[in-house]
């Protein structure tokens, strides 16, 4: 399930058992505790945001060590969870279709890989059946 933008503003989508946190619960919470400006120092706030959505491994990893040291880490990835993020880093996870995942497939087809076995064989028996 996604979350729309369209879907966040009906009314009642952040109420009742099924509710969603929102960005506003979290990054809202922080500022209005820390101050106005308490958003803005939030390593995703001061970061360009195309490394949370990035593809790239190494932009993958340095956007879960932003959210290593922030101090909503916890409440984002709540809310990420909630809403079942389609795809990015929240909360210091990896997301994809809504689901917490350990790393990104690389695009493509995946390689063909054949486990090597290990076959006796009886050269002399081989050599017969071959001969007849």
């Amino acid at each position: 399930m996604t979350v729309l933008f369209s879907e966040l503003l009906i009314p009642g989508w952040a109420e009742g058992e099924n509710a969603k946190i929102g960005l506003d619960a979290v990054t809202g919470n922080y500022g209005s505790t820390f101050g106005e400006s308490g958003a803005t120092t939030l390593p995703c706030h001061n970061t360009d945001p195309e490394t949370f959505f990035s593809d790239k491994p190494a932009e993958i990893s340095y956007a879960k060590a932003l959210c290593g040291d922030c101090p909503v880490q916890r409440a984002c990835l709540q809310g990420a969870l909630s809403r079942q993020e389609p795809v990015g880093v929240w909360g210091g996870e990896l997301f994809e279709d809504g689901k917490v995942i350990a790393a990104k497939r690389a695009p493509g087809r995946p390689r063909n890989i054949v486990a090597a076995t290990s076959v006796e064989v009886d050269f002399a028996e081989l050599m017969a059946s071959v001969a007849s």
